[in-house]
């Protein structure tokens, strides 16, 4: 449901600067789930996520072509659907062929034998623990989310706070991203328990057909679509040593690039700031076995990696501009302002 990261304010909007470019955006807003969607699953979100994107964005724009990014465990997803996409059979299957022309992964783990330091806190024992405390409410808290990510960066997200605003009395400063980890996300318990044994304890999504998903048994080495990969250099929830693994698993052409910063800040980094550099290696080249020969290879540029996406984004987008799109006029009518409601639920 933090999908408004990425248009946290006007001056580092990535959906803003997107649009400014002539690119058409739409956004999942994700619901933060309580005990009454306990047994969503990972095929929910599926169907009723990506899958349900497409043909809103038909309906509303009469496209059936897009350009997909996925954030995160949102990058996860989008692997799994389009492995499904591409191996799914019958009506329903043939209607999701072709329908994505390219897709953009954020900070997104595939290959998850290397997870870094969230891996400390999964393995058989907790995992048990955890499911049993998620199986009294149908969810797992919010809160219990934060302190894991927070531990995990305990002298920025813990101890700075004890030191300047206990210790000290200072008032904390204003800060966008601060506000945005303030925002706990909970998590279903059929969903969050599969993605945590399924993907983080026993790394199936790797091994061709070990993990099904509406009855499709994937494999990412049926994704043959041209595929940008950013990273990120410090990034500790999805490290860029492992995001890299997506090179050997995608069988189409990927574009990999790696940010300096963390797992927000990289992502969240619009060219006005002048700030962290990204490094790339010349799209005609494979990409090496390992990401220390990658990256041995890379050269280094100043600034963000936006305007570098934007321009391989727009090879894919059809090559015809269209007059900027309102909301709403097509067979899609808008619901209500933006951000919409699911994101004013507040979570403990």
């Amino acid at each position: 449901n933090k999908y408004y990261v990425l248009d946290l304010q006007p001056r580092n909007s990535f959906i803003k600067w997107a649009v400014d470019q002539g690119l058409t955006v739409f956004v999942i807003s994700w619901v933060n789930p309580n005990e009454h969607l306990a047994d969503k699953s990972f095929d929910d979100y599926m169907k009723e996520g990506p899958l349900e994107a497409l043909e809103a964005i038909e309906r509303a724009t009469g496209q059936r072509e897009v350009n997909v990014i996925g954030y995160c465990i949102g990058g996860t997803l989008l692997a799994c659907t389009l492995a499904y996409v591409a191996d799914a059979s019958g009506k329903d299957g043939r209607k999701w062929k072709g329908r994505v022309k390219s897709a953009t992964y954020f900070t997104a783990m595939v290959d998850f034998e290397e997870a870094g330091e969230l891996a400390v806190f999964v393995d058989e024992e907790q995992l048990a623990r955890l499911e049993a405390h998620m199986n009294e409410k149908g969810y797992l808290e919010g809160h219990h989310m934060a302190t894991v990510f927070n531990m995990m960066r305990d002298k920025d997200l813990i101890w700075s706070f004890v030191i300047n605003n206990y210790l000290l009395g200072k008032d904390p400063f204003p800060f966008d991203l601060l506000y945005l980890n303030s925002d706990a996300t909970r998590m279903p318990a059929t969903m969050h328990s599969f993605y945590l044994r399924k993907m983080y304890l026993e790394n199936k999504l790797t091994e061709p057909g070990g993990i099904t998903l509406d009855g499709v048994a994937l494999d990412l080495r049926k994704i043959k679509l041209p595929c940008y990969v950013i990273s990120i250099q410090d990034d500790h929830i999805a490290p860029w040593i492992s995001t890299y693994a997506a090179t050997r698993l995608y069988k189409g052409p990927v574009k990999f690039v790696l940010s300096a910063s963390g797992h927000i800040a990289g992502v969240v980094n619009p060219p006005a700031a002048k700030k962290y550099n990204h490094w790339t290696t010349p799209e005609d080249k494979k990409n090496p076995k390992t990401p220390d020969a990658w990256f041995a290879a890379a050269k280094e540029h100043k600034g963000s990696w936006w305007p570098n996406w934007d321009k391989w984004v727009k090879k894919h987008a059809g090559g015809k501009d269209v007059p900027a799109r309102q909301p709403g006029s097509g067979k899609l009518k808008a619901l209500c302002d933006a951000p919409g409601t699911y994101v004013k639920v507040r979570s403990g």
